[in-house]
């Protein structure tokens, strides 16, 4: 347990120092290409493959891969928005899977590679592109996704009996679900009252996206969780001590966040200025 905390406090310090600590956008950055290259890595190490063990020299170079295509990325926003739409597309389809396991999964073959690679860039980039639109919004993100995840634990914990996915995730229940969607509820209901001059239609467009992100989170979760299953694997990495891989740790904002980027970009086309 020590060693869990720990881990989550240099985590949160070295995230919340880049995102605050200075206006240059250098440190968000590299942490964003860094993360790109080690969630590629384990991602790779999910994959099939003929041979027990993982060819790591492969799988670091499918990682160098996901950072220079976040690195693009991160340059160009057309490759941005490109990939953010590819990315949504995915995750729609992801929903069919997750609801067919164990009885269809053709899904897991080759092709996954591509898709880890998209769904990778899609989310440093769109993370990277809410913190330059400000680092609150970021922040308002991680609390959207932290929250729903909080409540759905200890909602789940104490009240939860019908299961959510048994397949994929047996520990996850309906009833925790509904605690996580309150809780985000909670803190976007505060955040539009206290932060947001917004119009009534401007206000119900933006609660809609949040639900949608929060869902969203619930999705990249379970979608991870379920690749993990197949491969039977039961973290994507160890390089966080107490917490498994990068990838445990941003699966849910792997599908919530080029969600919401994409989201808030539609509604400042529309002229809701957020």
């Amino acid at each position: 347990m020590l060693e869990r905390i720990i881990t989550a406090l240099v985590l949160v310090a070295v995230v919340l120092s880049c995102m605050f600590a200075t206006q240059s956008h250098y440190p968000m950055f590299v942490l964003m290409i860094i993360a790109a290259g080690v969630a590629g890595y384990e991602w790779f190490k999910l994959m099939p493959r003929t041979t027990k063990n993982v060819n790591k020299p492969l799988a670091w170079g499918f990682g160098l891969l996901s950072a220079g295509l976040a690195t693009l990325a991160l340059y160009f926003n057309d490759i941005a928005l490109l990939l953010w739409a590819a990315s949504i597309l995915c995750w729609l389809l992801s929903l069919y899977w997750v609801k067919s396991y164990p009885n269809y999964d053709a899904w897991y073959n080759s092709t996954l590679k591509v898709l880890g690679i998209v769904l990778i860039s899609s989310a440093v980039t769109a993370i990277f592109a809410l913190w330059k639109m400000s680092p609150w919004w970021l922040m308002y993100l991680f609390l959207l996704v932290w929250g729903a995840d909080s409540g759905a634990y200890f909602v789940g914990r104490k009240l939860g009996k019908r299961k959510l996915a048994p397949e994929v995730s047996p520990n996850k229940s309906l009833e925790g679900l509904y605690g996580g969607v309150i809780t985000a509820m909670i803190i976007v209901v505060a955040v539009e009252i206290l932060y947001l001059d917004l119009t009534y239609a401007q206000h119900l467009l933006f609660l809609i996206l949040s639900v949608v992100t929060v869902f969203s989170s619930v999705l990249g979760d379970l979608f991870e969780s379920m690749i993990k299953r197949r491969a039977g694997i039961k973290d994507s990495g160890r390089i966080l001590p107490g917490h498994g891989g990068v990838l445990d740790r941003i699966d849910s904002l792997l599908a919530a966040a080029p969600i919401f980027a994409a989201g808030v970009y539609v509604l400042k086309l529309i002229g809701v200025d957020l």
